[in-house]
C-alpha cells in the first residue's frame, strides 16, 4: 500500500472508504478487507483514511458496461439546462429580494456565467481522460470565479451569492437525478455521476466565495 500526504481533489478522481463501497456495491468491510489483502490498491492520508483511484475501483466490476452512456448522447446539454433552469426561474429566485430587482441588462451577466459553469460541468462529466477533465474544471472555475466577482460588484452580500450557488447547485443535481431516472442508468452509473458532480459543486463553492472576496475587498464594482 502505498503513502502520500497530497490532498486528492476531484478531479485526481480518488474515492473515500464509503464512496468506493458504494460505487462498486459492497460493504466497506469487505473493501477493506480487499484493500489489506492487496486486491485493490489504495492509500493512506496521514490522518489515517484510505482513499481509492474510481480508476481501480471500477475495474473490479464485472464485465460488461464499465463506462457510463455520455450525458451528450442521453440528451442532457448545455441548452437543455438552460431549459431547465427557464421552467424552473421562478422557483429558484423566490424570495431572492436582490435578484428580482435587477433588470434583465442587470441579469445577463449572471446568466451568462451560469450557462459557461453548466457547459463546462457538463464537458467535465463526460471527460474521456483526465487532462479533459482538468480542462473542462478550469473552465467552469474561471466561470465560477468571474460569478462571485460579478456578485460583489453589484453590492450583493457573500450570504446571498452562496444562496444563489446553493440553488443552482440544487437544480443542476436534480436534472442529472431525473435523467439518470429517465435513461435507465443502473445504481453504479446513477451513483458515480452524482459523486463526481456534487465534489466538483464543492470545488466551485470554495472559487465563488474567493472571487467575491477579492472583488469586495478592492472595492470592483460590475
Amino acid at each position: 500500500m502505498t503513502q502520500s500526504t497530497t490532498k486528492p481533489t476531484a478531479m485526481d478522481e480518488w474515492l473515500s472508504m464509503h464512496e468506493a463501497s458504494a460505487l462498486i456495491g459492497v460493504s466497506p468491510a469487505t473493501l477493506r478487507r480487499w484493500s489489506d489483502a492487496g486486491d485493490v490498491r489504495a492509500f493512506t492520508t496521514p490522518g489515517g483514511h484510505r482513499r481509492f483511484a474510481r480508476s481501480a475501483i471500477l475495474a473490479m466490476l464485472p464485465s460488461g458496461r464499465r463506462r457510463r452512456p455520455d450525458l451528450q448522447r442521453l440528451g442532457e446539454t448545455p441548452e437543455r439546462m438552460t431549459r431547465v433552469y427557464r421552467r424552473h426561474r421562478a422557483e429558484v429566485c423566490r424570495g431572492m429580494v436582490w435578484l428580482d430587482e435587477l433588470g434583465d441588462d442587470e441579469r445577463e451577466p449572471f446568466r451568462e456565467s451560469g450557462r459557461r459553469i453548466t457547459g463546462s460541468l457538463l464537458r467535465f462529466l463526460d471527460a474521456p481522460s483526465l487532462k479533459a477533465r482538468r480542462a473542462a474544471m478550469r473552465d467552469a472555475t474561471r466561470a465560477m470565479g468571474a460569478c462571485g466577482r460579478i456578485a460583489a460588484g453589484r453590492g450583493v452580500g457573500i450570504r446571498e451569492t452562496v444562496e444563489m450557488f446553493l440553488r443552482f447547485r440544487m437544480l443542476f443535481l436534480g436534472e442529472l437525478v431525473e435523467v439518470a431516472r429517465r435513461r435507465g442508468l443502473d445504481t453504479v452509473e446513477a451513483t458515480e455521476l452524482l459523486a463526481t458532480a456534487t465534489k466538483a459543486f464543492d470545488e466551485l463553492l470554495s472559487t465563488l466565495m474567493r472571487g467575491h472576496e477579492i472583488a469586495a475587498a478592492v472595492g470592483v464594482r460590475v
